[in-house]
């Protein structure tokens, strides 16, 4: 791997476009509804135990959060959508943000990969759907990772892949890592496609 992950830090906290970095280097972003481990996930990832911030109240936060990998990356993490006690303004702030993320990022063009977080227990919920019909829609790139991969037991684990893959929204093919921010299980296979999107 061409990163130190050991060089990684939380550059800003966006809470409008405007505030979006200009580096001109690759961006991998994280997408999923609240509660289903973006933090946690991103954490693992860089060997930290609290550089994202876990939150004991889904949808607390609506930032675009950008993770500056070694001067050569950019791990984003979006809002998380489908809080259902959010208030309606608070929705609607969620939707400006992550639309102009797609639409007003001045380096949309180095967005490399989404990573589509869905918990493996729960499945491809409706607001899910609308992400994933958005993403193939506009021909974004993306992989599918399916969290809390440890809390199921075999069959049930099994039954929630084979849900995910047969879904209509997920196009065939599409790769689906099982992931386990508790064991790390898909973390090394999670930055292969990192950096392989990425060209790192």
């Amino acid at each position: 791997m061409a990163l130190n992950i050991q060089k990684a830090n939380l550059r800003i906290s966006a809470g409008q476009p405007g505030q979006f970095p200009r580096d001109a280097v690759p961006q991998v972003t994280f997408s999923g509804r609240s509660n289903v481990g973006k933090s946690s996930l991103i954490n693992t990832l860089l060997g930290r135990k609290s550089l994202a911030r876990v939150s004991s109240a889904p949808g607390k936060t609506i930032t675009v959060n950008f993770y500056d990998v070694d001067g050569k990356l950019f791990l984003v993490d979006l809002p998380g959508y489908g809080y259902a006690k959010r208030t309606f303004e608070d929705k609607k702030q969620w939707s400006s943000l992550t639309d102009g993320y797609f639409t007003k990022n001045p380096n949309i063009d180095l967005l490399s990969l989404i990573v589509q977080l869905i918990d493996i227990r729960v499945g491809v919920t409706a607001d899910d759907k609308m992400m994933l019909d958005f993403l193939t829609e506009s021909e974004l790139p993306f992989i599918i990772v399916a969290t809390k991969a440890d809390k199921p037991n075999k069959t049930d684990r099994t039954k929630g892949l084979e849900a995910i893959a047969s879904h209509p929204s997920v196009p065939e093919g599409t790769p689906i890592i099982p992931f386990s921010s508790l064991s790390g299980e898909g973390k090394n296979e999670l930055w292969q496609q990192i950096i392989s999107y990425s060209r790192l």
